[in-house]
């Protein structure tokens, strides 16, 4: 049958020396970020940007994002760590909320930007391709880890999860929903869509606004995400509520409000930048954002 297919983790570790391990999940975020940067260098010098303040800021996101993806994991996982606490800062163990990441990453931009008088904006429309990028690259991660996978399916493309990952209550079956799959796929379908609207943007001579392409991203990714993540098992709770479709409902909303406000009412979005300091910066090509 077309499309039939049974995913199974190989395990999260690659090879192991001793009590040296080199896993999946490790070297699948350190190739995103690579893969990332050379993508938004590139973009940035399509748009005539000096792509060393991308290259800059990429060591503030990582730095960032990371951290705060891995304390968002935490901080709402934390009766899973009361009773053992080493495991707070394992990383490499899986256990990260993208969220996290990305609020961190937004926080290390805006102090970046202000720090170096370059529009904030422009950074984010420049990072946006390759933080989803990175996204549909990491996903695999939960893969190998056979962690973030969905309900019980039957499908003919589903995924094998060894008994000691599943959730207790569902323990007496084999095949899950490959969430990782969906959310990837989905991921590269917003790359498509946003590297589109850039080479859109540069063919018609930048008729794109300053900030459509990460308020696009937030907007997309977002309905995507409410959709999936409604299918998993493991999702941070509030209550009885998805944390993380709740923070996607969210992203939805602000991201529509940002493109109305630029393309109805027609106004520049608010920047660390002054309006005259973001007109001399337009002026200036390969030396600032």
């Amino acid at each position: 049958m077309i499309f039939a297919w049974q995913f199974q983790s190989p395990g999260p570790i690659i090879f192991e020396v001793g009590n040296f391990a080199v896993r999946w999940y490790g070297l699948l975020i350190a190739s995103a970020v690579l893969i990332g940067v050379n993508l938004a260098q590139f973009l940035a010098t399509k748009r005539e940007v000096n792509p060393e303040f991308v290259a800059d800021y990429a060591i503030w996101g990582v730095l960032a994002a990371i951290p705060c993806a891995r304390i968002y994991y935490v901080l709402f996982q934390w009766q899973s760590y009361v009773d053992r606490p080493q495991d707070i800062f394992a990383i490499w163990k899986g256990g990260i909320a993208i969220h996290g990441a990305v609020l961190g990453g937004i926080l290390a931009g805006w102090i970046f930007a202000r720090l170096n008088k370059v529009s904030f904006w422009q950074l984010a429309d420049l990072i946006a391709p390759s933080l989803i990028l990175g996204q549909a690259i990491g996903r695999w991660g939960n893969f190998f880890n056979s962690e973030a996978f969905g309900d019980p399916t039957d499908l003919p493309w589903k995924l094998y999860i060894p008994p000691a990952n599943r959730p207790y209550s569902l323990a007496n079956y084999e095949y899950f929903h490959p969430t990782f799959l969906y959310e990837s796929i989905w991921n590269v379908g917003v790359l498509a869509l946003l590297l589109y609207l850039f080479f859109w943007g540069l063919k018609h001579g930048d008729r794109l606004k300053t900030g459509t392409l990460f308020l696009t991203y937030w907007v997309v990714y977002s309905t995507g995400r409410v959709w999936i993540e409604g299918l998993r098992t493991d999702s941070l709770m509030i209550g009885g509520l998805r944390i993380a479709q709740l923070v996607s409902l969210g992203g939805i909303v602000l991201g529509l409000m940002g493109l109305i406000w630029l393309y109805v009412f027609k106004k520049r979005l608010p920047d660390v930048l002054s309006s005259r300091e973001l007109r001399e910066n337009e002026k200036a090509p390969e030396t600032s954002l």
